[in-house]
This record gives structure tokens, C-alpha cells and sequence, in this order.
């Protein structure tokens, strides 16, 4: 499962992480982080079956996070399945289907916004946490 860290600019300088993984023994990946001093996100992977000790582990921590259940909608109507979207995508949620229709893997998008960005009938909307 993937969740999303708001790094505020109290909590930016603490291994706030390290310390979630060292206390809760969870093995931990990042996806995508933009965090700055004054603040920031961090998208983690959580083993599904760790998700609630590592979420209240750091929220313990001052930190808030959400579920990243469905970070990327596709418009069915608008898409014309041009594939713009597969070669900027970092990695690998949209892939073309036998029949060349676009298909995604939501469990693999860490809400970066290329595929937003690419496409050229705003079919791709990138829901923010």
C-alpha cells in the first residue's frame, strides 16, 4: 500500500523514516519524495500488513499522512489511447493492452504527474491527497 508523508517545516530535519523502520521493523520504500525546509511530501510503500503500525508510528512523529488509494483517473471518454502517456510514465503504471488500448497498473503510480502532463486530451487527472 502506498501512503503519503506531509513533511512540515518542523518535522523536515528529523530522520522521521529512519526512525518508523527502526521501530516498527517494517520495510519501507520511498517512490517519490520532494521535500524542501519549508516542507514537502514523501509517497512510501508499505507492506499492506504493516500499513496501520507504520502509519500511527508516524503520526506518533507529528507527521500526517493518507492513503494514496487512487492517485491517477483515466477518462475513458476522453482517452484516444495514443500512448503519449507509457513513455513518460517513471514507472511502468500504463501499458498498452493486446488490443492497444491504454490499461494502468494504479499500484505501481507514485502520483508524479508526467502522464498528466503528456497527455494531449487531459484524459489524466492526478488526484491530490
Amino acid at each position: 500500500m502506498k501512503i503519503t508523508l506531509h513533511a512540515t517545516p518542523d518535522i523536515t530535519p528529523r530522520p522521521l523514516i529512519a526512525e518508523v523502520i527502526l521501530e516498527t521493523g517494517a520495510l519501507l520504500n520511498i517512490d517519490r519524495a520532494d521535500v524542501k525546509p519549508k516542507g514537502g511530501e514523501v509517497v512510501i510503500d508499505v507492506p499492506p500488513h504493516e500499513c496501520e503500525r507504520v502509519v500511527a508510528a508516524f503520526e506518533k512523529r507529528g507527521a500526517t499522512i493518507t492513503a494514496l488509494e487512487q492517485p491517477v483517473i483515466k477518462d475513458d471518454d476522453e482517452c484516444v489511447n495514443c500512448g503519449a502517456c507509457i513513455s513518460v510514465c517513471p514507472t511502468g503504471v500504463i501499458s498498452f493492452r493486446e488490443d492497444w488500448s491504454v490499461q494502468m497498473d494504479l499500484d505501481k503510480c507514485v502520483q508524479c504527474g508526467a502522464c498528466v502532463t503528456m497527455c494531449p486530451h487531459g484524459a489524466l487527472t492526478v488526484l491530490k491527497s
